[in-house]
């Protein structure tokens, strides 16, 4: 052992297995001490956490916690490349804890098997050094943002939708931009799709991914230049990167408390949409609509055709929402209309609000179906 490794908290096994690291005069013995005594948080563990977890632990990473509630589906491993076949059925965060120690045992993880919420989003958060938004909504994303501010603490944000991603970092000084500078108000929750509705390349989060692993592994060792006051933008399609400038607006740091983020993403509106009369009706109601008079009523389901062969609400018919806003499927909607009541549906129910307000454009009324399949597989009605 030489003089420098002797006086270094690196055992003699941590100086073999990070020297690529430690050869690296940017990082040094100093930057993989800096790595081994850091700790980051990371809330999702799904396409983006997957690559992000997995570098992270193989660099060194001393504490990781790990917040995410959901369990392994056979769809995530398209993309969730932290979890297998042997996972699916299990928390994710437990099948992601056990990938990360047989890459490096030495790695403390932290679970909490627990939605992040206003409750207790600064209990969890303020014990690491970095925080990584890894979600997949909205809600979270504000939540993520807000408690960083609160906490002072810098926050690697990654997004991707079909086969765009995009990156930055947040808060890591007193005068950076944070994610209320990139969108100051969220968008109306029926215009966006879910990762299931839209879809996405499987090796698109990877790349963002790993972009997040960088950017903390450099704000912890001190190096290079972070993603502070930028934007990068990745399009897998055209295998383009383009960067995009953030400023700062004092106001948008301006947060005093934690508030309610489902309700504040859910009461913004699309702005100068006629406000359209729209009929709903329940998943239990329809049960016994279609137990009385299923004769006079036609389901729709106006999801994606693979959606659909998945499994679908018995008796219904696929017309996709695709079909509907091009206008290739109108004609057949008005014939459908003329005959019978139409109800319609996707997986949660913005799909079909969509649809609904589309057709009545049209002259076409439908009645919504709300929360989708999701609500009639919820209640047990097929």
């Amino acid at each position: 052992m030489d003089h420098n490794q002797s006086e270094s908290n690196l055992s003699s096994d941590e100086f073999s297995r990070y020297a690529r690291h430690i050869s690296l005069p940017e990082i040094g013995i100093k930057g993989q001490e800096k790595l081994k005594t850091s700790s980051v948080a990371c809330i999702g563990t799904g396409g983006l956490g997957s690559p992000l977890l997995i570098y992270l632990a193989a660099a060194g990473i001393g504490n990781i916690g790990i917040v995410d509630f959901d369990v392994v589906e056979l769809s995530n491993l398209q993309r969730q490349i932290i979890h297998t076949t042997h996972s699916i059925g299990i928390l994710k965060t437990l099948s992601a804890k056990e990938q990360i120690l047989k890459i490096n045992p030495s790695c403390k993880v932290d679970l909490f098997n627990e939605k992040l919420t206003s409750n207790n989003a600064l209990a969890i958060l303020k014990n690491y050094d970095v925080i990584c938004d890894c979600s997949d909504n909205f809600p979270t994303r504000y939540l993520i943002n807000d408690a960083c501010l609160l906490l002072n603490k810098p926050s690697i944000y990654g997004s991707i939708a079909k086969f765009e991603g995009q990156a930055s970092v947040f808060n890591l000084k007193a005068d950076s931009p944070n994610y209320r500078d990139l969108i100051p108000t969220p968008p109306p929750k029926e215009l966006i799709p879910s990762c299931s509705e839209a879809g996405v390349m499987g090796i698109l989060p990877g790349i963002i991914g790993t972009i997040q692993a960088t950017e903390v592994i450099k704000i912890i060792t001190n190096i290079g230049f972070p993603l502070n006051g930028r934007v990068l933008i990745f399009n897998a399609l055209t295998m383009n990167f383009k960067e995009l400038k953030l400023r700062s607006n004092p106001e948008n740091r301006n947060i005093s408390q934690l508030i309610d983020y489902e309700s504040y993403c859910s009461n913004i509106k699309v702005k100068n949409e006629v406000n359209f009369d729209i009929k709903n009706i329940s998943a239990t109601e329809l049960k016994l609509l279609l137990s009385k008079a299923s004769q006079e009523i036609l389901l729709i389901d106006v999801r994606n055709p693979n959606e659909h062969i998945e499994g679908s609400i018995s008796g219904s018919r696929l017309i996709p929402l695709s079909t509907i806003e091009s206008g290739a499927a109108i004609n057949e909607m008005k014939n459908l209309a003329a005959q019978k009541k139409l109800y319609i549906f996707c997986k949660s129910g913005k799909r079909s609000l969509r649809a609904i307000k589309h057709l009545k454009k049209f002259g076409i009324t439908g009645i919504n179906i709300e929360g989708g399949i999701e609500a009639w597989y919820k209640e047990k009605l097929n």
